[in-house]
């Protein structure tokens, strides 16, 4: 199976899906880019805009995964309004035009992953803990859902959490990173979701 991966980070949301696939991962940040390739050698990486990506490539991909970035439409924007100079901005509406054009155009299956926004879903999503999830498949909640990371608050914590050692790695702002990841687990759980009816071996 041909999976793209975009926004890949340091792979949180890949880790657990195996070896077995033909895995493409964007990534624009370098550094970040790098250490993904370093965890997962055998996955396709490129340094690039994964928006612009996923227009000129869709078709070629059986399964994409889509982690656009999340600041502008986090919870959290509302707390920096207090802020002196603090100046919101728009809501980075990539997040939407890939939801609509994948539910148009792709004809594989899909999940594009956010955090829960401080206004209403233009596009109502599945909940998952503090995630939103717009897949063309139900992801449904059941019994097993994985623990947050939400009370890990060191790198040392959050390192442990997702499962990826980055203590030999410079230049980077590993908190950030780490905080960005999706649960691997929790990834696990909803790509097991989209390929239930398939028996994907996992």
């Amino acid at each position: 199976m041909k999976i793209l991966n975009l926004y890949a980070g340091i792979g949180g949301n890949r880790k657990l899906w195996g070896d077995e696939h033909e895995i493409t991962a964007v990534e624009n940040n370098e550094d970040i880019a790098k250490i993904y390739q370093d965890f997962f050698p055998n996955d396709k990486v490129i340094i690039g805009d994964a928006h612009q990506f996923l227009l000129k490539h869709f078709e070629e991909f059986d399964f994409i995964w889509s982690s656009p970035p999340c600041p502008t439409h986090s919870k959290f924007m509302i707390s920096k309004k207090t802020l002196p100079n603090w100046k919101m901005p728009f809501p980075d509406m990539k997040l939407y035009e890939e939801i609509i054009f994948l539910q148009s155009w792709f004809k594989g299956d899909w999940v594009i992953e956010n955090v829960m926004s401080y206004y209403k879903p233009l596009i109502k999503p599945y909940e998952i803990q503090r995630h939103y999830f717009w897949s063309n498949v139900p992801i449904p909640k059941n019994s097993f859902i994985p623990s947050d990371h939400i009370r890990e608050t060191t790198i040392g914590e959050l390192q442990k959490h997702h499962g990826f050692n980055l203590d030999s790695y410079s230049g980077i702002d590993k908190s950030k990173v780490l905080s960005n990841c999706v649960n691997p687990e929790l990834a696990l759980h909803i790509f097991k979701m989209v390929f239930k009816d398939k028996q994907i071996t996992l």
